[in-house]
Parts: structure tokens; C-alpha cells; sequence
């Protein structure tokens, strides 16, 4: 006899599908500085300035007579993690001029997927000059991040531009074995692009930069970029700023009226060194205050 429909044993249910976790929260950082000139040209005179996130713009009391004014970037959140999205702009208008820093060596942790974006933009107005010359950036073992610099200068102004990155924590011995770190730089003179750079290494970090064709062993690097119209001839003088230990190779090169300059170390501390006694040779004045901390 077949037992009605009603009286058949009960299938045991399913068990209650797990919870999704729940996504991260992930820093969002935006600074957005415009700036005027006391005096054409001169100092750098904050005329707006918008912060959000843990992105913090600091301005440090300007000595009696200095040439520039001091903007420290500070970011609060204590370094950059799996999936952050950081983004700067400047924007400097006739005769500023303005000396951007960070407090610290920004550090890159290590991520189990999502990238991390850092988005730089400045906007240089005729005669503006701005010297960008962040702290190094320190990337973890199995840190994901993508970096961009984009630049428009007007006729007559000037920007130096300074980036150092630490490949791993040399003092930990730490060996990068795995992450991502792409770097993209454009830089446009009244509106026509004349430098433009990438820079992509993905995988085993610290293989890629052993090959004689990409590092040669190097754990850290470092570029200087001078697009003030005189640049171009200076690479004698820089040259000859760039001379010193066998610890450092450096090298520069001036074409389509900027200067570059590389560096190469198997440490970030000689370069860091080396590129600071560059800096100030060539710049004519001392590095940022929080630079000596």
C-alpha cells in the first residue's frame, strides 16, 4: 500500500546558508588645495581647502623671509591597506609657490586581493611652482597598489617632483614575495603631454628586481623629475650633485626640455641619504623640517 502524500516522512531541511561577510571598510582619503601667491611670485597662500577621510593637510609656520610655503600631508589611518583609496590635488595659481611633503614614510601592508588606488593631480597656473617631495613609500611583503601622478603646467611653470619606494622592510629582512605595484606618470605643458612613464612590476617582487634588465638586486628606487623651464640645462650641475659612493648608482638625463634623474640602492637608508644631499644642492634649500625627524 502507498502511503498518502500527507503521511510521507519529512525530508530533513537544508541547512541555513552562511552569512556573506560582510565587506570591509576601506579608508576613502581626499585632499583638495588651491592656492593663491602673496606676491607674484611668492608663498603659497591657502585660498581653499577641502579635507575628508584620514587625510590631513598641515601647514607648518613659515620662517621670516622663506622662499615657499610647507603643505604636510598627514594620514591618519597610520598607512595604506588592502583596497584604500586615496586621492590629492593641487592647484596653484599665478606665482605660488608651494613645498608639498608628508609627515612620514608611507607604508603599503599587505593585502589578501583588493588594490589600493593612490590618485596625485596638480594644476600649475603661469609662474607657479611646486616641489613635490614626499617621504619614501614603503611596500609590504603582498601589497597590491596602483599610483598615479598627473600633471598640467602653463608656460613658465615649475615642478620638481621627488618619489623614493622601499622595496620591503630592509631592517626586518623582509623578501617580497608577491604583490603588485604600478606606477603611472603624465605630465602635460600647456596641454600637450611631454612626459609620460609606467612602471609595473606583479608577482614575485623580489625575483623581478633581481634581473640585471629590471633592478639588479636593488630593493629600493627613486626618481627626480624637474620640469622648470631651465631644467634642461642643468644636467651638468645635477651631475655633478649626483657624485658620491658606489652604494648609490644614479644616473640623469635631460630631452624634451625636463630633467630625470634615477636612483638605484639595495637599501632605502644610502639612497634616501643620497637623494637628500641631491635635493638640497640642487634646490638651493634645506629639505622639509619633518624630513630631519
Amino acid at each position: 500500500m502507498i502511503p498518502s502524500p500527507d503521511r510521507l516522512p519529512s525530508a530533513p531541511l537544508p541547512p541555513d546558508p552562511l552569512p556573506e561577510a560582510p565587506a570591509r571598510q576601506r579608508s576613502v582619503g581626499r585632499i583638495r588645495l588651491r592656492a593663491t601667491a602673496d606676491g607674484l611670485p611668492g608663498p603659497a597662500r591657502i585660498a581653499d581647502l577641502a579635507e575628508a577621510g584620514p587625510l590631513r593637510l598641515r601647514f607648518p609656520r613659515r620662517p621670516a623671509g622663506a622662499a615657499e610655503t610647507e603643505a604636510v600631508l598627514v594620514n591618519t589611518a597610520g598607512g595604506v591597506a588592502c583596497g584604500d583609496d586615496f586621492a590629492v590635488a593641487v592647484r596653484l595659481e599665478a606665482g605660488a609657490r608651494l613645498c608639498f611633503t608628508t609627515t612620514a614614510a608611507e607604508k603599503l601592508y599587505r593585502s589578501d586581493g583588493p588594490v589600493s588606488r593612490l590618485d596625485n593631480r596638480v594644476d600649475l597656473a603661469e609662474g607657479a611652482r611646486l616641489d613635490w617631495l614626499p617621504q619614501e613609500t614603503i611596500l609590504f611583503d603582498r601589497a597590491r597598489v596602483r599610483r598615479r601622478f598627473e600633471a598640467d603646467l602653463a608656460p613658465g611653470a615649475a615642478l620638481l617632483a621627488f618619489e623614493a619606494v622601499a622595496f620591503g622592510r630592509s631592517a626586518r629582512g623582509e623578501v617580497l614575495g608577491d604583490g603588485l605595484f604600478a606606477d603611472s606618470w603624465r605630465v602635460r605643458r600647456d596641454g600637450r603631454l611631454v612626459y609620460a612613464d609606467g612602471f609595473h612590476l606583479e608577482g614575485a617582487l623580489a625575483a623581478l628586481l633581481a634581473r640585471p634588465a629590471i633592478g639588479g638586486g636593488a630593493a629600493s628606487c627613486a626618481t627626480i623629475l624637474d620640469f622648470a623651464p631651465d631644467a634642461a640645462g642643468r644636467l651638468d650641475e645635477a651631475r655633478r650633485h649626483l657624485e658620491g659612493g658606489p652604494e648609490v648608482e644614479a644616473a640623469a638625463s635631460a630631452w624634451n626640455g625636463h630633467l630625470a634623474v634615477r636612483l638605484l640602492a639595495p637599501a632605502i637608508g644610502p639612497l634616501r641619504a643620497r637623494a637628500a644631499r641631491f635635493l638640497e644642492a640642487y634646490r638651493g634649500l634645506p629639505l622639509p623640517r619633518v624630513w630631519q625627524s
